[in-house]
C-alpha cells in the first residue's frame, strides 16, 4: 500500500483552516439572532464554532483516510472520490441535524431553531466540507501522480541501462570473435604483419574497454578512435582497403552517437565483401545537411560469410531506440550499401 495512503500530512492545513472555518462558521450561524442580543460573548462563541469544525474536520477527515486506504490507485481515483463524498455528505448531515437539534432543545442560546436554520446549517456545512475534502483529494492526487511519473521515470531507466549493459555484454565479444577470425588469417598468411596486427589489437581495445561505461561519445572522440582502427586493418588487408572520410561541417564534431558505431559499421563491411588489392573495397564516412553520419562501402559481397548474426547493426539499431528513440537507414541500391545514423545534439 502507498505510504501516502496510509498518512495525512496536514497538520499544517488543519491548524490554519480550524481557526479559519470555525471564523466563517461564527459569521454565517450565531449572527443570525433576531430575537435579542446574543447570550454569549465573541469569543465564547468563536471557540464554540471551533469545537463544531474540529468535530466535523476529524470525523470527515477519517472518511479520507479510510477511502484512501480502500482505493489508493490513481486508476481508482473516481470509486475514491464518489465514496469520499457520499459518506461524507452522510456524516455532515448527521452531525449537524444533531448538533442543532441539541442546541434547540437545550435553549442553549436562548431562543428555538426553525426548519429555515436546520437546513441552512446542513446546507453551509456540506460546503464547507465539500471544499475540505477536495482539497484534501486535489494534494493526494498530485502526490500520486508525481510519484507515480518518478517511479515510472526510474523505471524506464532502470529498464533502458539494463538493455543497454546487455548491449555491450553482447558488444565486446562480438568484436573480439571477427578480430580474432582475422587474426587467425593473417597468421597463416604472414606472421610477422600478425604480431604487428596483435600489437595494434591491444590498442584498440584498450579503447573499448575505456569506453565501456559510456552510452554516448563525440563524433571527434569516435573518428580518433577509428584511425587507430582503420590502421589495424590497414595491417590486415593493405591496399585492398581504402577508408575516407568525408565530414563536410566541423561543428558536427561536437555531436555525439552510440560508441563504436562507426567501428562497427566498417567492420560490417569489411566482414560482408571481398577485399583484394585489385579490387579494393572502398568505406567511405560522411555526413550530410541534416546531421546524418553515414558509412558507405562498394558491394563486392562474399559468397559465404562464415558466422555471420548481424549483431553488429543490430546493435546500433537498438542503441538508438533506446538512447536517442530515432532509426536507423539501411539501403543497397546501385552497387553500394550505405547506413545512415543520427548524430544527436547534446550541447
Amino acid at each position: 500500500m502507498n505510504r501516502t495512503a496510509q498518512k495525512l500530512n496536514d497538520k499544517w492545513f488543519r491548524f490554519i483552516g480550524v481557526p479559519v472555518i470555525g471564523l466563517m462558521g461564527h459569521i454565517i450561524f450565531f449572527n443570525r439572532n433576531d430575537t435579542g442580543p446574543e447570550r454569549f460573548g465573541f469569543i465564547t462563541i468563536y471557540l464554540l464554532s471551533i469545537a463544531e469544525t474540529v468535530v466535523l474536520w476529524e470525523v470527515n477527515r477519517v472518511v479520507v483516510l479510510q477511502c484512501r486506504k480502500a482505493f489508493s490507485g490513481l486508476e481508482q481515483t473516481t470509486k475514491r472520490i464518489i465514496y469520499t463524498l457520499i459518506v461524507c455528505t452522510a456524516l455532515t448531515i448527521l452531525l449537524r441535524i444533531l448538533n442543532i437539534f441539541i442546541y434547540d432543545k437545550s435553549l442553549l442560546w436562548g431562543y428555538r431553531f426553525p426548519l429555515e436554520a436546520y437546513l441552512h446549517s446542513v446546507f453551509v456545512a456540506i460546503l464547507f466540507v465539500v471544499i475540505i475534502a477536495g482539497i484534501y483529494e486535489a494534494v493526494y492526487y498530485f502526490t500520486m501522480w508525481k510519484n507515480t511519473a518518478v517511479e515510472a521515470e526510474a523505471l524506464r531507466a532502470e529498464n533502458l541501462q539494463t538493455e543497454l549493459d546487455l548491449l555491450k555484454v553482447q558488444l565486446n565479444p562480438h568484436f573480439l570473435f571477427n578480430t580474432f577470425g582475422s587474426l587467425s588469417s593473417l597468421i597463416d598468411e604472414d606472421p610477422a604483419r600478425a604480431k604487428i596486427f596483435l600489437e595494434q589489437m591491444s590498442v584498440v581495445y584498450r579503447y573499448i574497454l575505456q569506453s565501456h561505461d559510456k552510452p554516448l561519445i563525440t563524433l571527434k572522440e569516435e573518428l580518433e578512435f577509428i584511425s587507430s582502427y582503420a590502421r589495424l586493418l590497414k595491417t590486415r588487408f593493405e591496399n585492398g582497403l581504402q577508408l575516407e572520410f568525408k565530414i563536410t561541417r566541423k561543428e558536427y564534431y561536437d555531436y555525439s552517437l552510440p560508441v563504436l558505431t562507426i567501428q562497427l559499421l566498417v567492420e560490417n563491411a569489411v566482414k560482408h565483401n571481398i577485399i583484394i588489392p585489385d579490387k579494393p573495397l572502398v568505406v567511405t564516412v560522411y555526413t550530410d545537411d541534416g546531421a546524418n553520419l553515414i558509412v558507405e562501402n562498394n558491394l563486392q559481397k562474399k559468397m559465404n560469410v562464415r558466422f555471420s548474426n548481424k549483431k553488429g547493426l543490430l546493435n546500433i539499431i537498438t542503441k538508438y531506440k533506446i538512447l536517442a528513440n530515432q532509426d536507423v537507414k539501411i539501403e543497397e541500391t546501385g552497387g553500394y550499401f550505405r547506413v545512415s545514423v543520427p548524430l544527436i545534439k547534446t550541447r
